[in-house]
């Protein structure tokens, strides 16, 4: 009883400091921390093997999303799609090789929202994809005040710098080193952190509010991290995923078969067979291990970062966000990386700092961020009160952030929105409460594929190549995803031409793989053709759930 009356104590308190921040229009700092390929393997979310207690220490004093998505889980279409609060289908853009500004609609990203209303706004590392994706600039200067940083160091990461048995360098996939024999003796993640600080230190006596955006490049591939961060994680603790096979009842098109990971050297060693062939086992714990180890260096940088923003003074006034583009397989289904509608591929962790909500929980310490040292103090108590389980998206960041600094969240956007500027496909989730349960939170994702079988190009098909579209549903109970025609000249999809479905209930099955895809009504989509052609496809999607579930039992017991 005393729990429930403190939790709804401190949710008022919540809610009239947020009433109070947007009636007074006061303006926060935001640092925006994101992490590349980072799935929910956090202690804060659960993990009990994972290090990660800088992150930790945030989530105690943040409000974390326990179940986030991303809209596609690639990083180019991932980070556009989040930055605009724009779906994959309306930014045009499911591989590397467009700009949104010219391929699709001049939408406004979320610093560029931030630089219209006075802020300062900053790029450290990897936030737009660089390359095209951004028109090479990392889209300055429609989004940063001043061109976008990107670490020295990061153009060694395709190259051959990890030493082999046979004493030579290679490109490898498994690439712990000694930093100190690393050119220039340093790795992009750290220099992307002493750039950060140095950027929030020349913010100090600035009477302009700042966004600063900083993205880490770990737990990315290759697994180029430094090798003390491995004794973290001993081989012998090292287990397989839960689910290390491919599901019998998988659809082919859904099959993500991990182009990136096999082209590494060390990888390429093993002779594994396209595109089913597993691997060895023994090498699937390296993996693992070096993942992990790549989490907690990366939780490091976000150590040394907030607690620069500790010792700077500016905590006290600036909104934190820490989220990631999208997760990554580790063995789960037979798979590896990233690129496909799985939880463990779409999932992500999201944490939303404030600091008038932390002040008053915290006013008695003297520091809100002290630095934990992984090696001396592994793990953080994790606990917080603002934990959050409704379905969320990582298109409701947009909204949700800018109305945690005071800016005010975009207007919806209308079904036609290619003309409009500014407006959001996503919800501000700042604070948002009621039934966590509601089948009104949903979260869709989607994946392109050049064919219904694996190809070589499954993983990234440039979009003159896609004929298949993935488009995915998550709610609290099911995950439900048609494999559907797409023509890439015209963005259309074909929902009567269906190559493959899937259907699973989280309740009994949460790892994703005992597909009841077959034993529904196929009947059902043939009923949707007489839909109007106004009716969305993420409508569609829903309708169609709620008919080819009917009679289901659900995670809550319900009919």
């Amino acid at each position: 009883m005393y729990t429930v009356l403190r939790r709804w104590l401190l949710l008022l308190v919540l809610h009239t400091l947020t009433l109070a921040v947007v009636g007074t229009k006061e303006r926060r700092n935001v640092l925006f921390i994101m992490a590349d390929d980072l799935r929910t393997s956090l202690g804060c979310y659960g993990d009990s093997l994972v290090k990660s207690p800088n992150i930790d220490q945030l989530a105690s004093k943040s409000q974390v999303f326990l179940n986030a998505y991303a809209q596609q889980a690639v990083c180019a279409p991932s980070r556009t799609s989040m930055l605009t609060s724009r779906r994959p289908d309306t930014t045009r853009l499911y591989d590397f090789n467009s700009y949104w500004r010219v391929h699709s609609g001049n939408f406004t990203t979320l610093p560029q929202y931030f630089k219209s209303n006075g802020y300062y706004t900053m790029s450290v590392g990897k936030i737009f994809h660089p390359g095209i994706a951004s028109n090479h600039t990392d889209d300055y200067p429609y989004s940063w005040s001043i061109p976008a940083y990107h670490p020295a160091s990061f153009r060694f990461e395709k190259e051959k710098m990890c030493k082999g048995e046979d004493g030579k360098l290679h490109a490898n996939l498994l690439c712990a080193v000694n930093v100190s024999e690393q050119p220039g003796g340093t790795l992009p993640d750290l220099e992307s952190t002493d750039e950060a600080v140095r950027l929030l230190k020349s913010r100090v006596n600035c009477d302009v509010p700042f966004f600063l955006a900083v993205g880490f490049h770990k737990p990315h591939i290759p697994f180029r991290i430094p090798k003390e961060y491995l004794s973290l994680y001993p081989l012998d603790q090292m287990t397989l995923a839960p689910d290390p096979d491919v599901p019998k009842l998988l659809p082919p098109v859904a099959y993500n078969p991990w182009m990136d990971v096999r082209k590494r050297d060390d990888v390429q060693k093993l002779n594994i067979s396209f595109p089913y062939g597993p691997i060895p086992k023994d090498f699937q714990l390296r993996i693992r291990q070096h993942y992990f180890a790549a989490v907690s260096y990366m939780d490091a940088q976000v150590g040394r970062l907030l607690g620069a923003l500790d010792d700077l003074g500016l905590t006290n006034s600036t909104v934190v966000v820490f989220t990631s583009d999208h997760g990554w397989s580790l063995g789960e289904h037979g798979e590896w990386a990233k690129y496909s509608n799985f939880d463990v591929s779409t999932r992500v962790p999201l944490m939303l700092f404030d600091p008038e909500v932390t002040t008053i929980r915290d006013w008695l310490k003297e520091s809100t961020f002290p630095f934990v040292d992984v090696f001396t103090q592994s793990e953080h108590s994790f606990n917080s009160d603002t934990v959050r389980e409704n379905i969320v998206e990582l298109v409701d960041v947009f909204p949700t952030v800018s109305y945690l600094a005071g800016l005010g969240a975009p207007k919806l956007c209308p079904d036609e929105s290619l003309k409009e500027e500014l407006c959001t496909e996503g919800r501000n989730q700042a604070f948002q409460h009621g039934d966590e349960y509601s089948e009104e939170h949903i979260a869709f994702s989607q994946y392109p594929r050049p064919a219904d079988t694996p190809q070589v190009n499954s993983d990234l098909p440039d979009l003159k190549d896609i004929k298949v579209m993935g488009y995915s549903m998550r709610n609290w109970d099911y995950r439900y995803t048609l494999w559907l025609g797409f023509n890439p000249k015209t963005f259309q999809v074909n929902t009567s031409e269906v190559y493959a479905g899937e259907l699973y209930m989280s309740a009994d099955d949460p790892g994703q793989d005992k597909n009841l895809y077959n034993d529904t009504d196929h009947s059902v989509i043939k009923k949707m053709a007489s839909l109007s052609p106004t009716v969305s496809l993420q409508m569609r999607l829903k309708l169609q759930l709620n008919l080819v579930t009917a009679g289901m039992k659900t995670s809550r017991g319900k009919v």
